[in-house]
């Protein structure tokens, strides 16, 4: 009861903020006023396919172009994510309707795609190619109206309306490709309650597009590059033949309604996901599991330990007591420095400032401060923080280093700024040449690269360093018990006791109470769906980190009874067990739910999944390793050594 009571109000709380996150706005992202007739500008962000993985930037195809191009300056974020924001010749004009445009070239001349331009648009069609364009910083989507209830009659039928991100280039039919040439785009806008003499002024509050294929016949064209659009069941599309030239007008209308949505909710439309039910299920399943774990945890533990600690404090059976097994006979041993005392104090120090940047990135972002109006923030965020952070992942390494007897600290602290960076600086870099090699939008420019080396050299580097001297300085942790000179001896250990077994049993539970919130993130970044759920996934973090250290505790103290000191690593390893889960769920979701083909795009899923498995090791080896640091050092101080 008392557990519940605990987690009932900070449950409402974190509900609360999950329901409010999605309509609560940063103060800067402040609103923009139209009046009549002012123009909307709408500019192209970038293409995109789940299938290649690859995005390009719009105008990579032989799209109409403006007088001047002019781009966008881009957070780091941005520029990460292979977006380039740039102009587009579309004119929109606020609550100021267009029936058929043509965009470019004049009416009695249409667009001619050479060869080799119609073979890149139709192979860039094959491969699902998603336009993306915003207008007033929305990104544009396209409504799918889909039939709830197909068994009834028609006209009962509800249409359940969802939106896809962006719009198709085009679609494939019995082996022909066609190319959307016209679009219909369609703006909300919400008029803002004015006084009476005052104009009104309008702020659009949804874009939406219906994309078309029209041929070139079929539209009739005149001086002043206004058009006719042919009636929908006369009308053939316009096809893209690779191996010849094509000649085609690219058009566009422009309708404008009147909405209700107010400004500050605008984004609920793109954000809206019919499974809210299925994580407030996988959260209450996560917090069964892990009421259930701490429940037989503590009865076995505590249990176990009292009886433990009061045998083993009982002067009058000295001689019984040292016949007994147990993990009392290894007090001599348990704090015996492991080997590479400073690659295990980088890697936990890395933890640290990974742990440390993942829960303040996730609180920030609860609090609807990284929302995806704000393009780019999230990752900006993360990148400054984990190079901050720093100071804090410095300071644990240097102060475990020092309690493992280690000396050369200045080499400990160039391990701990440069080991695990240097990895996913490595992967990163390979990645990126196979990226460039494709000319994609999506591969890092070489002056964002020069600028992250000078941010991991100008600012994380010397962080480390200051953390490291002063962790190092401190007074080390206190072990209980005095290390013995002569090592004891290990017994042979069970098979259930093998380091590859702990790692299956101990990374299962962590696991099972967060898959559900993965497949979502998965969604977010192979799918290009907005991922926005971050009350959720706060929950869902700290059930992680309670289980993990849970899970840990468990296995060391396993270890320790069976006679075998050497916990350090094998529990560092064994911790982290939900990572190999991880591995085996993204090669799952490559297999099931992705459309990936080609070597580069695998390539790619599995260069970035294996850091994030990676990252994930790190993370939750590091917070079971100091749980069971804690519990090792608890327990010996509490039985009497002689």
């Amino acid at each position: 009861k008392c557990k519940i009571q605990d987690w009932l109000p900070w449950s409402l709380l974190l509900l609360s903020l999950t329901c409010e996150s999605s309509a609560f706005y940063v103060p800067g992202v402040a609103p923009i006023n139209f009046h009549q007739n002012d123009p909307v500008e709408i500019k192209a962000v970038k293409l995109t396919s789940s299938r290649t993985q690859l995005p390009y930037e719009y105008y990579s195809l032989p799209f109409c172009q403006p007088s001047k191009i002019t781009y966008k300056a881009e957070n780091l974020g941005e520029v990460l994510r292979g977006d380039r924001i740039v102009n587009t010749p579309f004119q929109v004009l606020m609550n100021s309707e267009k029936k058929c445009e043509v965009l470019c070239g004049q009416s009695n001349k249409p667009v001619t795609l050479t060869v080799e331009q119609s073979r890149l648009v139709a192979e860039r069609i094959t491969e699902d190619y998603y336009v993306h364009l915003i207008a007033d910083n929305l990104p544009v989507a396209t409504r799918l109206e889909l039939y709830s209830n197909r068994d009834s009659d028609d006209k009962k039928k509800e249409k359940d309306v969802q939106f896809e991100h962006g719009y198709r280039l085009g679609f494939m039919d019995v082996n022909k490709i066609y190319l959307h040439n016209h679009l219909s785009f369609i703006l909300y806008y919400h008029r803002e309650d004015m006084e009476e003499d005052q104009e009104h002024t309008y702020r659009v509050v949804r874009f939406e597009v219906i994309p078309q294929s029209i041929r070139l016949e079929d539209l009739k064209a005149d001086e002043k590059s206004s058009c006719t659009l042919p009636e929908s069941t006369n009308s053939s599309p316009q096809e893209i033949d690779p191996n010849k030239e094509n000649q085609l007008y690219f058009t566009y209308s422009v309708h404008w309604e009147e909405s209700d949505i107010k400004w500050a909710s605008r984004w609920d439309t793109y954000l809206t996901m019919s499974d809210v039910q299925i994580h407030w299920f996988s959260i209450i399943n996560s917090v069964v599991v892990v009421f259930f774990l701490s429940g037989i945890l503590s009865m076995i533990i505590i249990r176990t330990l009292r009886k433990d600690i009061a045998n083993y404090n009982k002067e009058d059976d000295i001689e019984d007591t040292m016949e007994e097994s147990g993990w009392k006979l290894v007090h001599g041993d348990v704090f015996r420095p492991p080997q590479y005392p400073m690659i295990l104090s980088s890697l936990l120090g890395s933890g640290i400032q990974l742990f440390c940047m993942i829960l303040i990135v996730i609180f920030v972002a609860m609090l609807g401060m990284l929302s995806p109006s704000s393009r780019g923030a999230l990752m900006t965020t993360a990148c400054f923080l984990f190079m901050f952070m720093g100071v804090f992942g410095g300071f644990s390494a240097g102060r475990l280093y020092r309690t493992l007897k280690g000396h050369r600290w200045k080499k400990g602290a160039f391990c701990t700024a440069t080991l695990y960076p240097g990895v996913v600086f490595g992967i990163c870099f390979v990645l990126n040449c196979f990226i460039w090699g494709k000319h994609s939008s999506g591969a890092v420019p070489f002056p964002t690269m020069v600028a992250l080396l000078c941010m991991w050299f100008g600012i994380s580097l010397p962080l480390v360093y200051l953390g490291y001297y002063f962790g190092f300085r401190k007074q080390p942790y206190d072990n209980p018990v005095r290390t013995n000179q002569i090592p004891r001896q290990i017994p042979e250990q069970r098979w259930y006791m093998n380091r590859f077994v702990g790692i299956l049993m101990a990374g299962i539970l962590p696991f099972g109470a967060m898959f559900i919130e993965l497949f979502f993130i998965f969604s977010a970044i192979w799918e290009n769906q907005f991922y926005y759920l971050f009350g959720f996934l706060f929950l869902v973090f700290i059930i992680l980190v309670v289980s993990c250290s849970q899970i840990s505790i468990v296995m060391v103290y396993f270890q320790l009874c069976a006679e075998d000191y050497r916990w350090w690593w094998r529990n560092f390893l064994v911790s982290g067990g939900s990572a190999f889960y991880v591995l085996v769920y993204a090669i799952f979701y490559f297999v099931n739910k992705l459309d990936i083909v080609e070597f580069i795009p695998s390539l790619l899923y599995f260069g970035y999944t294996a850091l994030m498995v990676l990252s994930f090791w790190l993370l939750t080896g590091t917070i079971g390793f100091y749980a069971a640091y804690m519990f090792v050092r608890k327990i010996y101080a509490a039985v009497k050594i002689d």
